[in-house]
């Protein structure tokens, strides 16, 4: 998916392969095999996460 247009940086991941092996999952069992909705939602978790444990350390 080409986004120049949105003016984002851009960031490489390097995933073990039991990560991959989840996105896969996530991919097939919730977004008829499209990869990278299943990154975008694995994403979204994670920032989460990471925000209600920030919160929770304040």
């Amino acid at each position: 998916m080409h986004q120049d247009h949105l003016d984002m940086e851009s960031v490489t991941l390097e995933l073990e392969e039991e990560e991959l092996e989840r996105i896969d999952d996530i991919a097939f069992a919730d977004h008829r095999d499209n990869r990278e909705a299943a990154i975008r939602e694995l994403l979204d978790q994670w920032l989460k996460q990471r925000g209600a444990a920030e919160q929770a350390d304040e």
